[in-house]
């Protein structure tokens, strides 16, 4: 009977009974029923959108020992612990999606002791290209192959993916860091060298046939950086194929996916402390705005970021602070065991809901923005601002994605949001939801002009290349071919003009 009462909103759904939007449909199998519940998930599972669930008591996908799964340097991003190649090496890859490469540091530097080794695997392949990515912050160059990979806390099954090998680098290896590579999960327009190098996650669904899906927990809010609490890693999940109802609460409420390139989707307004920055849409969306889990921070286009830290110290209830703390390059302090979390605002993010007339509302607290830092002796406890300018759009990053439980929906092209179940500091949860509200106040675009995607960006340049080639061409045969006749104002091969062009 339990199971029969799990699919009781399922129904109501279907007869119009309920709000339209994400169906939370928890599975408990009882051992006194004579009716299987795989049975019934697999005669319902048309109408659930292709999405798998976590209390799928059989089947390719099982998603008990990936709740847990990531470690977390907090500020420093999340990381899954990988083997690599045969006989294994084990890594910890940071997961990143904002971008769509796998690479790992192939040779030791500063900051990386432990590295994977091509030449020890007999299983690497080398692909022969060279491939080269930049970063909001650091750089890496490497070599492509092809390898194995399995993942002691992930899915079931050994996959073969694209592994960059790091030879060299540049700020991207932070000192500290317990992670000796990166996970892309954005789209293939964003894989260098090309779009044709396949990423890891298009990987998994083709070779070990999962559900186009995969949803994201990080637990550090309100965790300190200090280097005694960065001895305890704190944890996430990463559900590779689907969604896991235990890391959320409440409903969750998804935006369309703008562009398949990053997660990139679209943002309404936003409050502060309940008010509305009165900013017109498409401020906020300026270059774009996107969902990434490596940015550590809520990166704002400048003209909105100014508009917040103005709407904060109108309506916080501390002293001013030197503009060192607004732009991230000093602390601030107060007195040890105070905490300064209640003299902040509420911020407040509205997203396009996926009916467009709809938006709905994602609020941090201050505990997700205000950041503990270091503590100063047993005096003082320190801060940092958790938002910072940004010249390449909105990013939505850790700072508010440790407030929610987000499950990136390719199949359906869209982000959820939900509540996280580990987003609590001292029994307060740091982060809300709620809708749907009226956008017919908002424009039903906020885009300046429609984002131009790395693939159209190629297209452009290899029509300029080609123009110039044809040029050049023209250019030598009239340089080569003689003049049989040359008059007093023409222009003939030995011409200044012609020399100077070419010079």
């Amino acid at each position: 009977m339990k199971l029969l009462a799990g699919l009781l909103p399922f129904f109501l759904s279907a007869l119009g009974c309920c709000r339209t939007g994400y169906l939370r449909l928890d599975l408990k199998i009882s051992p006194i029923s004579n009716i299987s519940g795989e049975l019934l998930l697999g005669r319902w599972s048309p109408l659930l959108n292709g999405i798998a669930l976590a209390s799928q008591p059989a089947g390719s996908v099982s998603f008990i020992n990936m709740v847990n799964n990531l470690k977390g340097d907090v500020g420093r991003g999340y990381y899954l612990g990988i083997l690599m190649g045969t006989p294994a090496q084990k890594m910890n890859i940071l997961v990143d999606t904002g971008s769509s490469n796998f690479a790992v540091a192939g040779a030791p530097s500063s900051n990386v002791e432990t590295f994977f080794n091509p030449k020890l695997s007999t299983s690497y392949k080398p692909l022969g290209l060279d491939v080269t990515v930049r970063y909001t912050q650091g750089s890496w160059e490497g070599k492509l192959g092809l390898d194995v990979i399995s993942m002691p806390e992930g899915l079931n099954g050994t996959v073969t993916i694209n592994i960059a090998t790091i030879l060299q680098s540049e700020d991207f290896f932070l000192p500290g860091i317990k992670w000796q590579g990166i996970l892309g999960l954005a789209y293939r327009q964003l894989a260098k060298p090309s779009s044709s190098i396949e990423p890891f996650f298009d990987s998994l669904i083709r070779q070990l046939v999962i559900a186009n899906v995969f949803s994201l927990q990080m637990c550090g809010a309100g965790l300190s950086l200090s280097t005694e609490e960065q001895s305890m890693p704190v944890q996430g999940s990463l559900i590779l194929g689907g969604i896991e109802p235990s890391l959320s609460q409440g409903d969750t409420w998804y935006t369309p996916i703008v562009e398949e390139w990053y997660y990139q989707i679209e943002v309404l307004k936003l409050e502060v402390g309940g008010q509305n920055l009165n900013l017109d849409c498409t401020e906020y969306n300026t270059d774009k705005a996107i969902v990434d889990s490596g940015t550590t921070l809520l990166r704002l286009p400048v003209n909105v970021f100014l508009a917040v830290v103005m709407s904060i110290k109108e309506s916080s209830q501390v002293e001013a602070f030197a503009d060192g703390f607004w732009s991230g390059s000093q602390l601030a302090c107060w007195p040890q065991g105070s905490k300064p979390w209640s003299f902040f605002p509420k911020i407040s993010i509205y997203l396009r809901g996926e009916n467009s007339t709809q938006s709905f509302r994602i609020t941090i607290l201050p505990q997700l923005y205000i950041q503990p830092m270091e503590d100063i002796g047993t005096v003082m406890e320190c801060y940092r601002f958790g938002i910072s300018p940004s010249s390449s759009g909105l990013v939505l990053g850790a700072t508010v994605m440790e407030g929610f439980y987000v499950v990136f929906d390719r199949a359906q092209k869209r982000v959820g949001f939900a509540a996280s179940s580990c987003a609590v500091v001292d029994d307060v949860s740091v982060s809300e939801i709620a809708g749907p509200f009226s956008a017919t106040d908002v424009s039903s675009n906020c885009f300046r002009e429609r984002p131009m995607t790395q693939p159209a960006l190629w297209i452009i340049s290899y029509s300029l290349i080609a123009l110039c080639s044809i040029t050049l061409l023209v250019s030598i045969i009239l340089l080569v071919v003689p003049c049989g006749q040359r008059n007093g104002n023409g222009l003939t091969d030995d011409s200044s003009l012609i020399r100077n062009r070419w010079k």
